[in-house]
């Protein structure tokens, strides 16, 4: 007999082995230990155990389903009215049997009596109080389509595919960097720094990238400035991806937060930006380098395919219909 309830401080060494047992394709980080789930996880300020239903039989912990909340549009506090269903698997040997939707409408009951008017499935940006460095690669991006089981899932359970992200790699020293008058114009006039944040961290902020810092896992701003000036034009953030180099094989890593300053915006320095990083990274023996943009930013495609960037798998975010 199945039985369902709600996470125990004693759950996470089978939560692991139920991971690692599930086969979640490429886009699944292989941690080693309960430690990566505890630092992403479990020690979150918002983590709430009500919130992580576990399925089990006779003790044994066979499926789980994480929900949790987004964040407010100025990233300053949780957003209890924009619910999402951060993940949800179970073992192999106990699928189609009800047990995913049973988890998912236990999910669903939590977030909504919690206040949540919006309801998604797939943690993306904004939405993504859980698994950043677990699923999803650079960052957790909906759920990945190299996944082939999550839609049909979803979308048996009334939800339906909404926004999309682009997920695209490059292999570093594959081949050569793209070179125009313009780019060698920009690397003259500009320089490369590391700097420690954002210029303006968002609480948001903190509650991600802050914790990889506080870990000492890998963490660099890099900011694209007017040499002798300073003044500052674009700007990325780099994150290791150590935990899914046994997936992978390689030695990888993520670029995120991507910006370009307003008034300078499609003058090719988001594409001097990335091959000026990519050029430093090649140095420190980096294999592959990963970022995802949302579906509809058509210019920011344009921008990561001009740096050699090629798409490799798509994140979808399923929105829970009325």
């Amino acid at each position: 007999m199945i039985e369902y309830r709600t996470f125990r401080n004693t759950d996470p060494p089978q939560i692991l082995r139920l991971w690692q047992e599930c086969g979640l394709g490429r886009g699944a980080a292989q941690p080693g230990g309960t430690e990566a789930l505890e630092l992403f996880i479990f020690s979150q300020q918002f983590f709430d155990p009500e919130g992580l239903t576990l399925a089990c039989e006779g003790g044994r912990v066979i499926g789980f389903a994480h929900a949790g909340f987004g964040c407010s549009d100025d990233q300053s506090r949780l957003d209890r009215s924009r619910g999402v269903i951060c993940a949800v698997m179970v073992h192999p040997d106990f699928r189609r049997l009800g047990v995913g939707a049973a988890l998912v409408r236990k999910s669903e009951e939590y977030l909504l009596s919690r206040g949540a008017t919006e309801m998604r499935a797939g943690p993306a940006p904004g939405w993504d109080p859980f698994f950043f460095g677990l699923y999803g690669g650079t960052r957790p991006s909906g759920f990945l389509e190299s996944d082939p089981n999550a839609r049909p899932f979803f979308e048996s359970l009334n939800y339906s595919a909404g926004p999309q992200h682009g997920v695209f790699q490059r292999r570093l020293g594959a081949k050569p960097d793209p070179m125009n008058l313009r780019l060698a114009t920009i690397r003259r006039e500009t320089e490369l720094i590391v700097v420690p944040r954002p210029l303006d961290p968002t609480w948001w902020w903190y509650t991600h990238f802050g914790r990889w810092e506080s870990a000492g896992i890998d963490l660099l701003r890099f900011r694209l400035v007017r040499k002798n000036a300073g003044e500052p034009i674009a700007a990325v953030t780099v994150i290791g991806l150590e935990q899914y180099e046994p997936v992978w094989k390689q030695r990888a890593i993520g670029l995120v937060d991507v910006s370009v300053e307003t008034s300078l915006r499609g003058q090719g320095y988001g594409q001097a930006l990335l091959l000026g990083v990519m050029r430093r990274l090649k140095q420190e023996l980096v294999d592959v380098a990963e970022i995802h943009s949302p579906q509809e930013n058509e210019t920011a495609w344009k921008v990561i395919q001009s740096a050699g960037f090629e798409q490799v798998d798509t994140g979808i975010v399923y929105v829970r219909n009325e």
